[in-house]
């Protein structure tokens, strides 16, 4: 059931609504959700942290993707994903949007755990017990839980809209490149846009793992649950040095007594130790690098379907400089041919052109052929100095 401004509604109508402002949804850890109207003061009080940590989950405000670590909450800024972590819960904002909707489904699916058997049941089943320790030992907290659920979608969704992009990208840019006109030069436009936007996107997320990935600190700093374990430990000083995964969670009894029974390890290790993370981030941080490969991959197809337009474009110029020359050459040419006609249509009187009628054949005929001649030395003369082509 989800709760929504003091209305009891099903948790299954969420895609059958509007989204509102300030809508948040509450995850515990068996995955119920609970929808909640709360303004910045209510988180405040509910959740542990500051107002300028708060700022970064605004979408009205436009920060980079988010990874921060704090006390007692992880504040998550991942493109559309925004939600704040703690080692009980799971507050989600905008869970009615289109993009968020699968994210809480998978948060619902994967949040929730094993409920353990009595202590009798154990003893009586000693295979089920030895699974119930494995998985123990292997299960993340839940924090990480939550946070893999939203690495995952946000990888996932930008995979998907690098593979949409590339099924259109592809296409027009082969087109282009056998017809080149306004309609594909404005769709191969807008593709390249938005493959410039969706880098951006990526590369974003991809630094913010890359950080997180180089400084063991960070890294350290998303353990809640190893933090509140080193504030909240035992009274007794056989689990002083075990990390307290979920102290309040009536479901892992099976993590409690296997941490009962296995009090070699140190605080000092324990808190040095984030190879558990470090494994889960280099996962997504290897499919992020796989995104941005695709869409380097497409960036580089682009560019060099620019090179081969670009190569016909200027070869179209050159062969229009060419028709240029050839219409020059022969246009100065013509230019002599009637040089000779308007001096000797010139009405002054030449001796020479009385009883000579035959003059005229001759004049016509010998300018002939001296324009052509010059308008093929013209034409030799370029092509010998590679201005046009054989």
């Amino acid at each position: 059931m989800a709760q929504d401004g003091g209305t009891v509604v099903p948790v299954d109508t969420i895609k059958k609504k509007t989204g509102v402002s300030r809508s948040w949804m509450l995850l515990d850890s068996s995955g119920e959700g609970t929808i909640l109207d709360l303004d910045r003061q209510s988180i405040m009080r509910r959740v542990p942290i500051n107002a300028r940590d708060l700022r970064i989950l605004d979408p009205m405000l436009s920060y980079p993707s988010t990874i921060l670590g704090r006390e007692k909450a992880i504040v998550l800024n991942l493109e559309h994903i925004k939600a704040i972590i703690t080692t009980e819960e799971v507050l989600l904002r905008d869970p009615l949007d289109d993009n968020v909707v699968p994210i809480v489904e998978e948060l619902q699916r994967r949040l929730p755990m094993a409920v353990c058997r009595g202590e009798g049941e154990d003893d009586d089943r000693p295979e089920m017990r030895n699974e119930v320790e494995t998985d123990a030992e292997t299960e993340f907290p839940f924090e990480f839980r939550a946070l893999e659920v939203a690495l995952e979608g946000i990888c996932s969704f930008l995979d998907a809209r690098t593979r949409e992009l590339e099924t259109a990208a592809y296409p027009a840019l082969d087109e282009l490149t056998s017809k080149i006109s306004s309609r594909n030069l404005d769709r191969v436009r807008k593709l390249k846009s938005a493959m410039t936007r969706l880098t951006s996107r990526v590369q974003k997320v991809r630094d913010e793992l890359e950080q997180l990935l180089d400084d063991d600190d960070d890294m350290a700093d998303l353990y809640l649950s190893r933090k509140l374990g080193g504030v909240s430990s035992p009274a007794s000083g056989q689990g002083q040095g075990i990390p307290n995964w979920f102290p309040a969670s009536p479901t892992l009894c099976s993590k409690i007594s296997k941490a009962s029974r296995t009090s070699g390890f140190t605080t000092q290790s324990t808190e040095n130790d984030v190879e558990e993370l470090e494994m889960l981030l280099e996962a997504y941080f290897m499919q992020i690098e796989s995104t941005m490969n695709k869409l380097s991959t497409l960036r580089e197809y682009i560019d060099d379907t620019e090179d081969y337009i670009n190569i016909q474009l200027d070869n179209h110029r050159n062969q229009l400089i060419q028709l240029e020359l050839f219409l020059s050459s022969g246009t100065v040419c013509l230019s002599m041919y009637s040089l000779v006609a308007a001096i000797f249509g010139m009405n002054i009187p030449y001796t020479w052109k009385e009883d000579h009628g035959y003059m005229f054949k001759w004049v016509v005929i010998l300018t002939g052929i001296a324009c052509a001649c010059i308008f093929l030395f013209l034409i030799s003369y370029a092509r010998h100095k590679g201005l046009v082509g054989s």
